[in-house]
């Protein structure tokens, strides 16, 4: 399980575990599994999709960056209405 944080600058948008992400990269959209190197990295318009136990969830964003350490995600994000 991954821990994840989103936060944009009116609230903390999303915080517990998900099981991967998937989020629009600069150069492409990429998933984020248990296990995935450390990266730093900027995202561009499009979603960010996580899976929980729930199911999937979808969140439109216009940019920010996205963190991975540890199996810890950390995303800043601005939020598209």
């Amino acid at each position: 399980m991954l821990k994840l944080k989103i936060i944009s600058p009116e609230k903390i948008e999303f915080d517990g575990e998900v099981e991967s992400v998937l989020v629009p990269g600069t150069m492409g959209q990429f998933e984020i599994l248990t296990g995935h190197a450390p990266i730093i990295s900027t995202l561009d318009k499009g979603f960010v999709e996580y899976g929980t136990r729930e199911g999937k969830r979808r969140l439109n964003i216009l940019g920010g960056f996205v963190e991975v350490k540890k199996n810890e995600v950390s995303l800043c994000v601005e939020v598209s209405e």
